[in-house]
């Protein structure tokens, strides 16, 4: 069962194009965080976006046409996770990543847990809790976190 998404706000696939787009989105979102937790290394930070990147996978999250964020969901051999979602500073507090989360959820496959890791002290953490995943282990910068699959669940 597909959730909708509010009026304006739609996804597409993204494209090697959109890479400098998602590593300057990922600096605006995380930069103030990553640099109280470890420090901030630009080159370091686009790298990771780019290895991590895969537009097979990728959406681009667009509110009336401009970019507002982008979202991952990438399968692996036990798991589907969940990355790079990022909602520009700009588009925040409006439901717009709240919206795009449900979705996802809602159109991932049933028989595979959600995993994904979320910054240590980060407000995304308790919109990732609302939508049942849970904690299993942390360092100093990362929470990682799962959600059991829907055929695990007892609702």
């Amino acid at each position: 069962m597909s959730a909708e998404l509010p009026e304006g706000v739609s996804l597409r696939p993204a494209t090697t194009d959109d890479i400098d787009a998602i590593a300057a989105l990922k600096e605006r979102v995380l930069r103030l965080d990553l640099e109280s937790l470890e420090g901030w290394d630009p080159a370091r930070s686009r790298e990771r976006v780019i290895s991590h990147f895969s537009p097979d996978h990728t959406r681009m999250i667009l509110l009336d046409g401009a970019v507002a964020g982008t979202i991952t969901l990438r399968e692996d051999a036990d798991a589907l996770w969940l990355e790079m979602f990022y909602i520009d500073e700009a588009y925040q507090g409006r439901g717009i990543g709240t919206a795009v989360l449900r979705k996802v959820l809602a159109d991932a496959p049933d028989d595979r847990p959600l995993r994904l890791q979320v910054l240590v002290g980060s407000a995304a953490r308790r919109l990732y809790e609302r939508h049942g995943f849970v904690a299993e282990n942390q360092d100093a910068v990362d929470v990682w976190m799962r959600r059991p699959a829907r055929l695990d669940r007892r609702f």
